[in-house]
C-alpha cells in the first residue's frame, strides 16, 4: 500500500471535490501532511450575504469529508476522521487521519461510484412515489454517519416548512444585496470551473407548486413545464450544534444523497429559509424536538441532468509531505 498511497489519496482529494456547496462556490482547502489530510474552509469563498457565519460552507466541508473517507476505503485504506480538532483556529474543520488496511464493502463501491453521477438536480421531478424501502435506506444512511432524516409529509411539518420556503423564497427575490451575490455565481459558461452555469438551471414552472426552486435558477431559454405540486422533503439533523456538528451534518447529508443517486432518485435543496432573516429562527424551532436541521432536501425521480464543474483537487491542495502509513 506504500507504493500506491500518494495515487489513492489523489483519487480521494478528487472525490472530495466532487462535493456539493452553494451556488457551487467550492469552500474548502486541503492539506496532505504525511498520514493527514487537513480539510480547511476557504473564508474567501464563503457566500458574506446568503450564508455569512459559513454555516453552509462548513456543510459543504463535512460532505468533502465525506467523499474523501469513502474513497480512502474503497481502496483499501482505513482512516478516522477528527471534526474541528483545534479550537484556536475554527478553519481548520477536520483532519483524516490515515491508519493503516481495511476491507471495503459492496456497499462503500457503491456510493463512491455514485460521487461521480450525483448533482442537484434544479429540473421538474415526476409523481411517481419514493417507496417506503428507499425512505428506509435513506434513513438508515444518516443514522449511519450519527444523524437523523426526517421526512417532514409523515412527521407533520410539510406545511410549516413549505411556507417557510415560499416566505424566503419572496424575501430574496426583493434582497438586492442577494440577488447581486447571485449573480456573480450563476449564469456561468457549462466550462466554468465554479460556479453554477446556466445549462444546469430548470425551466420555468407553469404552474406554482407548494415550493419553488430558486427564481435565480431559472432557465428561461426553455418552456414552462409543470414542476411536482408536493415534492417530497426530508430534512438533516444532528442532535447537537455548533461547528462542528456543522461539520458532522454535512457528511451525513453527503451520505444521504449518495444513497439516494444508488438508488436513482435525484435531489435538489431548499436552502432559502435558511439563508433569509426572517425565516430562519422559526425553521430552527420547527424542529426542536428532534435536534439540529442544517438543510433541506427535495427528493423524487427525474431525468438526469447537467453536471456543475469542478476546480481540480490539485488546484485547492497543499502537500507539506508525501501520503504515508503511520509506524505502528
Amino acid at each position: 500500500m506504500n507504493v500506491f498511497l500518494p495515487l489513492v489519496v489523489d483519487q480521494a482529494l478528487a472525490a472530495a471535490v466532487r462535493a456539493p456547496s452553494p451556488q457551487n462556490t467550492q469552500p474548502w482547502r486541503f492539506v496532505v501532511d504525511g498520514p493527514r489530510i487537513e480539510v480547511w474552509l476557504d473564508r474567501d469563498r464563503v457566500l458574506p450575504v446568503a450564508d455569512p457565519a459559513g454555516r453552509e460552507a462548513r456543510l459543504s466541508c463535512g460532505a468533502a469529508v465525506c467523499n474523501l473517507m469513502l474513497t480512502l476505503r474503497v481502496n483499501g485504506v482505513r482512516s478516522r476522521v477528527r471534526i474541528a480538532p483545534e479550537a484556536a483556529d475554527r478553519d481548520l474543520l477536520a483532519v483524516v487521519s490515515i491508519e493503516g488496511n481495511t476491507r471495503p464493502s459492496t456497499l462503500d463501491r457503491r456510493l463512491v461510484e455514485a460521487v461521480y453521477r450525483r448533482h442537484t438536480n434544479r429540473r421538474p421531478l415526476s409523481d411517481r412515489a419514493v417507496p417506503p424501502s428507499a425512505r428506509s435506506l435513506l434513513r438508515s444512511a444518516a443514522l449511519g454517519e450519527g444523524g437523523h432524516l426526517d421526512f417532514l409529509d409523515s412527521s407533520g411539518r410539510y406545511a410549516q416548512v413549505t411556507a417557510l420556503v415560499r416566505r424566503a423564497e419572496t424575501e430574496q427575490a426583493t434582497d438586492a444585496d442577494f440577488r447581486a451575490e447571485t449573480a456573480k455565481w450563476t449564469g456561468r459558461a457549462a466550462e466554468c470551473p465554479d460556479g453554477v452555469p446556466t445549462a444546469a438551471f430548470g425551466p420555468p414552472a407553469d404552474i406554482p407548486g407548494v415550493v419553488s426552486l430558486r427564481a435565480s435558477h431559472e432557465n428561461r431559454s426553455i418552456p414552462p413545464r409543470p414542476f411536482e405540486q408536493d415534492p417530497v422533503l426530508a430534512a438533516v439533523l444532528t442532535r447537537d450544534q455548533g461547528m462542528a456538528a456543522e461539520v458532522r451534518g454535512g457528511m451525513i447529508m453527503e451520505r444521504v444523497l449518495l444513497t439516494a443517486t444508488a438508488e436513482g432518485l435525484a435531489t435538489s435543496f431548499l436552502s432559502q429559509p435558511f439563508e433569509a432573516r426572517s425565516t430562519r429562527a422559526q425553521l430552527l424551532a420547527a424542529f426542536h424536538d428532534l435536534g439540529h436541521v442544517h438543510t433541506l432536501l427535495r427528493i423524487g425521480y427525474g431525468l438526469p441532468t447537467r453536471m456543475t464543474a469542478r476546480r481540480p483537487a490539485a488546484e485547492v491542495t497543499t502537500v507539506r509531505s508525501s501520503p504515508e502509513v503511520p509506524a505502528l
